[in-house]
């Protein structure tokens, strides 16, 4: 992977993840200024540096090896895509209750449109999908199964407080 290739992947992944990080802290502050209370036991502090350092590690790790062939690479970008396309489908689907940490306002309601039609969590499932994206697209035959399996982890940690916040039992 030479430096131009690098620096398209880091902007790829780290673009959007700025815009859904802004987007994220303004819906925050709307869900707590209208009552909205934050869930305890939630794994956001640690998932917040997770996060990007998934990537980090993966493209690291990429740019190490020098990356795969052209046809992995295009596969990990179409898986990328689709994932995106899934997460933002979710995102605009919550509107002002889509936030990184787990935020809920007494009383509301559940969504129960969009993707949320078809699979409880889409957002987490596009999460994981972003991250098998990345690996492939970066070669990361070693950090991309670890930091997909470790952040899946947290996100099992987190869904377990998101349901209970929601009043969700078992799936």
């Amino acid at each position: 992977m030479g430096p131009k290739e690098l620096f398209v992947l880091l902007a790829v992944v780290f673009v959007p993840m700025l815009f859904e990080a802004r987007r994220a802290a303004a819906n925050e502050r709307r869900q707590l200024s209208n009552g909205g209370v934050e869930a305890p036991g939630d794994v956001y502090r640690i998932m917040q540096v997770a996060y990007p350092g998934a990537f980090l590690f993966m493209i690291g790790e990429g740019a190490l090896r020098g990356g795969p062939p052209r046809e992995v690479v295009i596969a990990g970008a179409i898986v990328f895509a689709l994932a995106k396309a899934l997460k933002w489908w979710a995102i605009t689907t919550l509107g002002s209750a889509w936030t990184f940490r787990v935020i809920t306002i007494p009383g509301s309601t559940l969504v129960a449109s969009g993707p949320y039609v078809y699979f409880r969590h889409p957002n987490y499932i596009a999460v994981v999908g972003e991250l098998v994206g990345t690996a492939l697209a970066a070669g990361a035959i070693v950090a991309g199964p670890l930091a997909t399996a470790m952040f899946g982890a947290l996100m099992l940690k987190r869904i377990t407080v998101e349901d209970r916040a929601l009043g969700r039992g078992d799936p």
